[in-house]
């Protein structure tokens, strides 16, 4: 099943149960001027429930995003993904909590969780608090975060080319945030 939700425009469920063999591909998008608070419980409760879960916001103001991901791998056998990703400018504020947790017995589990953040400002704040809570051998696990700016050697080379500054600036906002975005996209949900 996939699913697009937006952020002010959609209701996200609090709550996400995954049976035997079900599998969900789920994107969120927290549009700029949007401010949120979510927070998010998905449980694998089946051998072979997989998870493939995304999320992108872009903050210019003075938003106040908080995200809050719990990942349960219950049983035996299932996968999941995490990728996260936010722009923060103006003075906007930014956090993400991610926790993947995995249960006793629950061998085989595959669990990769990233969050990668962008400040386009000295004024905003980006936070970012993976985690992973292992109580079973056997599993492949790993979590990472990046917060940085934008690349100016890339931003010269573009301005270089005759590509005015404002305009290399999006297209490199764009390009970092285009592999959640184009999820979101792939049904014309947005």
């Amino acid at each position: 099943m996939d699913s697009v939700y937006v952020i002010g425009r959609d209701a996200v469920p609090s709550l996400v149960r995954l049976g035997s063999g079900e599998s969900l591909k789920m994107t969120l998008v927290v549009p700029e001027g949007e401010s949120c608070k979510l927070e998010l419980e998905i449980e694998l409760d089946g051998p072979g429930a997989s998870l493939d879960l995304a999320g992108a916001s872009m903050s210019g103001g003075s938003e106040q995003v908080n995200i809050k991901v719990t990942v349960r791998h219950n049983v035996p056998g299932c996968r999941s993904e995490q990728l996260f990703k936010s722009v923060a400018g103006g003075q906007a504020r930014v956090s993400f909590d991610g926790l993947v947790y995995v249960a006793h017995g629950a061998v085989r589990t595959v669990a990769h969780q990233q969050n990668h953040s962008l400040l386009l400002s000295g004024e905003a704040l980006v936070e970012s608090r993976p985690q992973l809570e292992i109580y079973a051998d056997d599993v492949e696990c790993s979590h990472g975060a990046t917060t940085g700016y934008l690349n100016p050697e890339e931003l010269f080379y573009m301005r270089s080319r005759g590509i005015p500054e404002d305009v290399a600036r999006a297209m490199q906002v764009e390009a970092f945030l285009a592999p959640v975005l184009s999820r979101a996209g792939e049904g014309g949900q947005l």
